[in-house]
């Protein structure tokens, strides 16, 4: 186990830095520190998603999830650490084919909404995005490994198919793009 923090505020980062977890100090808008707060703000996403009704798979699923992402940050916010590897990315994958296997294949973009959880998933989705677009930045401009951007590609596809099935579980039923809805 790490540090112990007998006290919250360090006043260290009153000067706009922030401490990495290899000691290293770096602005608090560097985008290493971009990474590791966006994949903050989508584990923090999906802990609003926990606090909906869901099934016990979807909650013991996305709960391995989050402990995952804590993992993923550790690794941004430690240049040269490896915590997300292949064997996560794959068990992501055989989630994702699971559930979306009983689904009707996709004819229509699907808005975010469906009921309260399956729009909550949606927004987990879209801050899962950002953080992915966010570790790509830091990718041209410091060592990233891989398995990060893949786990959040894969992680963000999850979460639409997830959403899609909350949607019908819910029987709000999943909400379609009209893009016809306007003579032009």
């Amino acid at each position: 186990m790490g540090n112990r923090l007998s006290k919250i505020y360090t006043k260290t980062g009153d000067d706009g830095t922030t401490g990495l977890g290899d000691g290293t100090r770096v602005a608090k808008d560097s985008a290493r520190v971009n990474a590791y707060g966006t994949v903050d703000e989508a584990n923090s996403s999906i802990g609003l998603l926990l606090a909906s009704e869901l099934p016990q798979d979807i909650r013991d699923l996305l709960t391995t999830v989050q402990h995952q992402l804590f993992d993923l940050g550790g690794e941004l916010c430690i240049p040269g650490h490896a915590a997300i590897d292949d064997a996560d990315i794959e068990r992501l994958e055989q989630q994702l084919d699971s559930y979306n296997e009983p689904l009707p294949p996709l004819k229509d973009f699907i808005l975010p909404g469906g009921g309260e959880a399956a729009a909550r998933c949606h927004v987990a989705r879209t801050v899962v995005r950002r953080a992915e677009r966010e570790t790509v930045t830091l990718s041209h401009h410091g060592a990233v490994r891989p398995q990060a951007i893949r786990y959040l590609n894969r992680l963000s596809d999850l979460l639409f198919v997830l959403a899609r099935v909350l949607a019908r579980d819910s029987g709000h039923g999943e909400v379609l793009w009209h893009h016809e809805r306007r003579k032009r």
